[in-house]
């Protein structure tokens, strides 16, 4: 049994199956996710998980060299906005309109749904390489 880090199996697979470059999505318990899009869903109640929370162990567990975030969250959900800086330091990232980022989910690997409910919590994330 895997003692540290995350612990479900589907969302350990499908990190680990990630090559350099591809995307997928952590959001929220109300994104829309295209079809074929595989969906781990986490979400079990408001505000669990939350965002943040599987954001941080998602990062602890995989390399990320890029991120996507919509414009909006700047004005709806700025404390959310400094969390993600702060977890992700140094790593370059682009703001869109919501719609875009919507739309750019349909070239996701796979999909994380949580149980957060505040405005605008969703990040395409771009896996990278540790060498």
């Amino acid at each position: 049994m895997k003692k540290t880090g995350i612990i479900n199996a589907e969302l350990m697979k499908q990190i680990a199956a990630l090559g350099h470059m591809e995307l997928f999505l952590i959001g929220d318990a109300g994104m829309p996710i295209p079809k074929g899009v595989p969906v781990i869903d986490l979400a079990l109640c408001e505000g669990v998980p939350s965002f943040a929370a599987v954001l941080d162990a998602v990062l602890r567990e995989t390399e990320v060299e890029f991120y996507y975030l919509a414009e909006e969250i700047a004005q709806r959900n700025p404390g959310l906005l400094e969390h993600i800086r702060q977890v992700m330091p140094g790593i370059p990232s682009e703001r869109m309109p919501h719609a875009a980022l919507k739309e750019m989910t349909r070239e996701c690997k796979f999909a994380v749904r949580t149980g957060e409910y505040s405005p605008f919590p969703n990040v395409v994330l771009r896996a990278g390489v540790t060498f």
